[in-house]
């Protein structure tokens, strides 16, 4: 497991690199198909599309009373992410992280 871990653990960090790094880190993780990496991988694609989806709804909105929270909430959310792939981890980030492996479980 140990060993599994440390080679997934560049695809993994990488893919926190919101937009390009998931599919960087997906690139690399294609051949081998390392379970660490990819549980990372399906975290990082998901706080990209949570990322993309707030952003394009508050954009509507011209307030920072609207838009700051929801760069911290998405801040909060990467930052717990990459920690964990940095520390070897698999913990979902909270809130949405199991919602991510479900429903991006086809990607790996």
């Amino acid at each position: 497991m140990n060993n599994t871990i440390e080679a997934g653990k560049t695809a993994a960090i990488t893919s926190y690199i919101l937009g390009i790094g998931v599919l960087i880190a997906m690139s690399m993780n294609s051949e081998d198909k390392n379970e660490f990496a990819s549980f990372h991988i399906r975290q990082g694609l998901g706080l990209t599309l949570t990322f993309i989806s707030l952003g394009l709804i508050i954009s509507n909105f011209d307030s920072l009373m609207i838009s700051a929270p929801m760069w911290i909430f998405v801040s909060v959310l990467w930052s717990y992410g990459i920690f964990s792939a940095i520390k070897g981890e698999t913990k979902p980030v909270p809130l949405l992280g199991k919602y991510f492996q479900k429903g991006l479980k086809s990607i790996s």
